[in-house]
């Protein structure tokens, strides 16, 4: 979702009912100068202190799920049961912290380009991106 859009009529475009809760997660995912990487549980905190009220779990699960459907935001799995959002949509790479638990974009220059040697038959290959363990 484009910076500084109108929310409530882009929100409208996607089929979502423009509520207060879910424009606030607009302007905490789509207005800012970086880009930045968020867990849903930790999307909820973030919302609650900014409206000083409670959001539902399922409401931000949800929303986050139709925003990355329609390509605003890239789920990056760390295990099986943890994930992280980006709202960074571009092919990139990242480093992540397994003491703390920080997801952090890694630039393309630090990353040598990716040799794959093994073709699947009938599939090309769309993009290539390592995410780096640290600790």
């Amino acid at each position: 979702m484009p910076k500084n859009c109108n929310f409530i009529e882009k929100l409208r475009e996607i089929g979502l009912r423009p509520t207060k809760q879910r424009v606030k997660m607009c302007e905490l995912l789509f207005n800012r100068e970086k880009t930045f990487h968020f867990t849903i549980t930790g999307l909820v905190k973030m919302i609650s202190e900014e409206i000083s009220e409670k959001i539902s779990l399922a409401t931000v699960y949800n929303t986050v799920h139709i925003f990355e459907k329609k390509g605003y935001l890239k789920e990056i799995s760390i295990k099986s049961d943890k994930s992280y959002y980006d709202t960074n949509t571009s092919a990139h790479h990242h480093f992540y912290d397994e003491d703390t638990h920080e997801l952090l974009d890694c630039d393309e220059n630090d990353i040598d380009q990716v040799n794959v040697k093994k073709n699947i038959s009938g599939k090309k290959i769309n993009s290539i991106e390592v995410l780096v363990k640290i600790a």
